[in-house]
C-alpha cells in the first residue's frame, strides 16, 4: 500500500475517515454543528463519523464534503502510482471507502477518462438511502454473491456472472440483500469519485 499521511492512518494501517473529516472541518474553521447544518445532515452523524463509530456511505460523505466545496478525490488523496503505470498489484489499488462497502480504485482516475473499481459489499451493505446520480455511464459484473441494483424505477437482484450498464444520471442504489459477501468489478466514465 502506498504511504498515507500519518494523521490519516488508524491502528491497523487503514484509512481513518473520522480523523480526515475532523482535519478538513478544522481547515474550514467549522464546528461539527456548523458543518452538519451546511451539509443538511444531523450533528450526531458528523460526530459519529469523526469518532469512527459509523462508516458513512459514499453518498453521505460526498454530500458533507460538497457543502464545503471539498472534492471527494482530495479527501482520499494518496500517493498515487505514476500515470504511465499499466499493471497494478492488489495492494496498489486505492481505497476510496472501507467498511461494509469497500471501493478499491485502479490507478489515478484524475489521469484517465475511465474509473475502474473492485468493489466488496458485506451482507447489509448499502450505497445509501439517498440515490446516487451523476453525469456519467457505469457498468459492472458481479463476480461473487448477489447485488440488488435499483436504477430509476427498476430493481433487480444480480448474481454471479450477471452484469449491468446504465446512464448514471438516472438515480441508482446498490445493496447487498444476501447473506454472503458480494464482489463486483465495475467501471465509470467519466470518473465520478
Amino acid at each position: 500500500m502506498h504511504a498515507m499521511e500519518k494523521t490519516a492512518e488508524d491502528a491497523d494501517g487503514g484509512f481513518n475517515v473520522g480523523e480526515r473529516l475532523r482535519l478538513v472541518r478544522h481547515q474550514h474553521g467549522l464546528s461539527q454543528r456548523a458543518l452538519a447544518m451546511k451539509a443538511g445532515v444531523t450533528h450526531s452523524l458528523v460526530s459519529l463519523i469523526e469518532k469512527n463509530k459509523v462508516s458513512p456511505s459514499v453518498a453521505s460523505l460526498k454530500k458533507i464534503l460538497e457543502s464545503i466545496s471539498y472534492p471527494l478525490t482530495d479527501f482520499f488523496a494518496l500517493t498515487l502510482p505514476p500515470v504511465d503505470q499499466i499493471f497494478y498489484r492488489a495492494d496498489e489499488l486505492v481505497p476510496l471507502s472501507t467498511g461494509t462497502l469497500t471501493l478499491l480504485q485502479v490507478g489515478d482516475a484524475k489521469s484517465h477518462s475511465v474509473q475502474i473499481f473492485h468493489e466488496f459489499y458485506e451482507p447489509g451493505a448499502d450505497s445509501g438511502e439517498t440515490m446516487l446520480q451523476h453525469d456519467a455511464e457505469e457498468g459492472g459484473v458481479v463476480v461473487a454473491g448477489e447485488l440488488e441494483l435499483t436504477v430509476g424505477s427498476q430493481t433487480r437482484i444480480l448474481k454471479k456472472g450477471d452484469a449491468y450498464l446504465f446512464d448514471s444520471r438516472l438515480p441508482h442504489r446498490y445493496r447487498n440483500v444476501g447473506t454472503e459477501r458480494c464482489e463486483v468489478v465495475s467501471a465509470c466514465t467519466p470518473p465520478y469519485l
